[in-house]
This record gives C-alpha cells, sequence and structure tokens, in this order.
C-alpha cells in the first residue's frame, strides 16, 4: 500500500456521524462521474538522506518512540478526505503520475510548498491552506505557475495576505463532529481543562499570565487539569475533554484552531485568550511583517461558545460571569460547531472553491 492508500484508509477509517449532527448538504456527488474529481496533493516532509525517506522516517520515529502527534496540516488533510468521502465527492490523492500526464486538471496542494520543486508544474493550482506562513516567504519562481487561488484557514489570515495575493481567500477545515462529542455530566469531575498554547516568549507569559489563572482558579475553589500543546495525544485531550467541565484556551493567535474547535464540538464552553493587537509571530513581526488587523486566537466564535479576555486582569474580572452562565447552562459550544463546522460542510466549500477555480478559465 503506497503513501495515497495509506493516507486515504486512514481518513476512511473515521467513526459514521452521530444522530444529532445535521443532515448532509445538497449531495454534489449527485451528477455522479460527471463532476470533478480532486486531485489533492500533501506532503508534510521532503526526503532528507535519499528520494522517499519521507515515506520511512515516520514510520522508523513510530517503532521508536510509539504514536506521534498528529500535526494540524495532517489532520486538515485527514479531515478534508472525511468529509469527501461522505458526501462521495471522489479524489484523487498524491498521483504524481496523473497529474503530469494531465496538465490541463487542476492541482490541489494543501501540504509544505517544496512539493512545487520536485517538478516543474504544469497544471492550474489550487494551494493552502498550509503552504506559506506569509506571502513573503513564497519564491519569485510562484508567478511562473498558474496559480488559480490560495486558500488560508481564517478572514484575518486572509486580508493579511490579500495586499499581496489578491487571489487569497479563507476556508476552515470540518470538525469530526461524530468523534468529537459531549460527554455525560456525571463523568464530569474536573471543573477546569487549561489548554496552554503559548509558542512564543514563555518566560514572560508564565508569571504574568499563566499562573495568575491557575492561581485566581484555586482561590476560587476550582479544580484544574493542564494540557501542553505538542505534548499530548489525541486520545488523552478527548479524555480530559469528558472529564472537565469548561476549558481556558491560551495561545497568542490562530488562523483556525482545530483543537480548540473540537472542545466546542465537545460541548465544552471556552474561556479564551483573545489579546488582539499585531500578527506578533517573532518569525516575522516586528522587523519582517506588521499586521495589525483583527488578529484573533478564536477566529471561529461567537456567544454560544464561551467568552474571552484579553489579559490576566480581564480574566480575573471575567471568570465569575463565564462561569455563572456556564452553571446556568447559558453555552451552547456544539451548535456553533454543527452550524458552520462540519466536515461535511468544509469538504464541499473546498469542493466549490476548486470548481469555480478550474471553471473561471475554463
Amino acid at each position: 500500500m503506497d503513501v495515497a492508500e495509506r493516507t486515504r484508509a486512514k481518513s476512511a477509517s473515521l467513526p459514521q456521524r452521530d444522530a444529532d449532527a445535521p443532515t448532509r448538504p445538497t449531495d454534489p456527488g449527485a451528477k455522479g462521474h460527471d463532476r470533478m474529481v480532486l486531485n489533492l496533493f500533501f506532503e508534510e516532509r521532503d526526503d532528507r538522506w535519499f528520494p522517499g525517506d519521507r515515506h520511512l522516517r515516520p514510520l522508523l520515529r513510530r517503532l521508536l518512540m510509539g504514536k506521534s502527534f498528529v500535526s494540524g496540516q495532517r489532520r486538515v488533510l485527514l479531515n478534508l478526505c472525511a468529509g469527501l468521502d461522505r458526501l462521495g465527492i471522489r479524489y484523487r490523492l498524491n498521483d504524481y503520475r496523473y497529474i503530469r500526464k494531465h496538465p490541463e486538471e487542476l492541482a490541489c496542494i494543501i501540504g509544505r510548498p517544496f512539493v512545487l520543486d520536485w517538478f516543474k508544474w504544469q497544471n492550474p493550482l489550487l494551494l493552502g491552506v498550509a503552504m506559506y506562513d506569509h506571502p513573503i516567504d513564497a519564491p519569485e519562481s510562484l508567478k511562473d505557475l498558474d496559480v488559480r487561488r490560495v486558500l488560508v484557514p481564517c478572514a484575518w489570515y486572509a486580508d493579511m495576505f490579500r495586499p499581496h495575493w489578491p487571489h487569497v481567500g479563507a476556508w476552515p477545515v470540518g470538525i469530526e463532529t461524530d468523534l468529537w462529542t459531549p460527554a455525560p455530566a456525571a463523568q464530569k469531575s474536573v471543573d477546569v481543562l487549561l489548554y496552554d498554547k503559548v509558542r512564543w516568549d514563555y518566560d514572560r507569559y508564565e508569571p504574568e499570565l499563566i499562573e495568575p489563572i491557575r492561581k485566581h482558579l484555586e482561590t476560587s475553589g476550582r479544580t484544574v487539569e493542564v494540557i501542553r500543546y505538542g505534548h499530548y495525544k489525541e486520545d488523552d485531550y478527548k479524555a480530559a475533554l469528558a472529564r472537565c467541565r469548561s476549558m481556558i484556551f491560551l495561545c497568542e493567535h490562530e488562523s483556525q484552531g482545530i483543537a480548540c474547535q473540537q472542545a466546542l464540538s465537545s460541548g465544552v464552553p471556552v474561556f479564551a485568550w483573545d489579546r488582539g493587537g499585531p500578527w506578533q509571530d517573532p518569525k516575522y513581526f516586528p522587523d519582517k511583517v506588521r499586521y495589525e488587523g483583527d488578529v484573533s486566537s478564536v477566529p471561529y466564535f461567537d456567544a454560544r461558545c464561551g467568552m474571552t479576555f484579553t489579559d490576566a486582569d480581564g480574566f480575573t474580572a471575567g471568570w465569575g460571569r463565564f462561569w455563572s452562565q456556564l452553571s446556568a447552562g447559558g453555552f451552547a459550544p456544539r451548535d456553533y460547531v454543527l452550524d458552520n463546522l462540519t466536515l461535511e460542510k468544509g469538504a464541499l466549500r473546498y469542493y466549490e472553491i476548486a470548481e469555480a477555480a478550474i471553471q473561471r478559465h475554463a
């Protein structure tokens, strides 16, 4: 079984939709084989030592270290494929031989941009959502390719890209709502899951933000469980959500925030640190890029999901109101995800974007 078949098999093994999930959108497979077949390409890593070793390194790592953390990029691919499967939309995955023989067909490149260097692409391209962190990273050679559309995960990220690439759009992948489901109230034994995804300047934010939050919760008599981004397996996170009544989400900013949305799908209301201000990725800020639009840590969020705060003082001021509303059953986070972020909705939207990209120049 090659890489494409393995990945597709993995996506097809996702559980079936649960009873309270929304009904399937209008099935784009209704026209059967007249519909466009998507050509999807995803690679997390390039060859390092010899051709093809990118397939072997993950297997060796798994043998030595056990099941690996599922990256956000791989989760995008798996969830997109699962949604396409449910809608009956056909796709090929990493079929480089086919795409080179059919230069007129759209190539949808989801993973890292080094794929563009593997051969001279003649095809029209749909790039993203996991390509470049910012357009200044793109090589000059990209201008020689037929890029029809660039996708990023949310509106604020698209606004940041648009002065450089006007053909950019926002597309969030769907969430596995039948896997991330609410646990019975009787199973809830912990008040708060503190999700720590603070990535930069940790020496500053640990005493300035994280510890004051922990101390306030302890003083309030709340039980707390902590989980750190990149240091857990999905099964551990799912079990933690089943135990916890609420989640505090700490991250400087998010382009989509899949982990947060998995919590929402699990019926766990979120109190999120949403500091605002400029995009402060230290790889770019402040010397290379200064973008001060509507940067957010929860770009997909409304009043059903929970509440937000900007700093430690804002947390202290708002925590009581958040907990009171939670205790009164005033949040409905799963409803938000079912209305906006199911696997089917995400996959159908992706298909429509791809179809429009190829038809625009037909």
